[in-house]
């Protein structure tokens, strides 16, 4: 098995400062949608689609955000992680397991609908989890949102200790 460090190394990956974790984006479509064909959320044109490699490493986290897409996390290597994932409509938590076991309710696969809040832990204590993540229309940094813990506290007060745990 590969250590957390091969994987850095070889997939060439870098740190992602405000969410946590390591990444690099692996494709991005060269056809773009422009932005008057894309739903009013979106101020300017996107690609089709972008994918990342994302490598998070235990104790850090995938802090609390949220994307104007549904994004699709594929699990490739390493431990199991759980993604932490709060309906902004009536603030419902799901919390499905990425991993490979899925006899044992790991999934390969876990779309995070749009505009929903998100977080993603590593299970195992000193474990990494390798994953891929696919977003369609494609990702632009003006999509990501990271309201403070403040904010996200006072709307989700029946999540406390998750998002004081699981922001910056």
């Amino acid at each position: 098995m590969r250590t957390a460090t091969d994987w850095i190394d070889h997939l060439n990956l870098e740190p992602l400062p405000e969410e946590g974790g390591m990444y690099r984006e692996v494709y991005r479509s060269d056809e773009v949608i422009p932005a008057s064909a894309l739903p009013s959320r979106f101020e300017e044109d996107r690609a089709f689609g972008t994918s990342i490699y994302y490598l998070l490493q235990h104790p850090d986290f995938s802090a609390f955000h949220r994307i104007q897409q549904e994004e699709i996390w594929h699990f490739y290597a390493g431990s199991p992680g759980t993604l932490h994932i709060i309906n902004p409509d009536n603030g419902a938590l799901h919390t499905p397991t990425l991993g490979r076991d899925v006899a044992a309710g790991q999934t390969l696969q876990i779309v995070v609908p749009r505009g929903h809040l998100f977080a993603a832990t590593v299970d195992t204590p000193g474990g990494y989890l390798l994953a891929g993540c696919t977003v369609a229309p494609g990702f632009a940094f003006a999509d990501f949102e990271a309201p403070p813990r403040s904010v996200l506290v006072q709307r989700y007060p029946q999540h406390r200790a998750l998002i004081e745990r699981l922001t910056r």
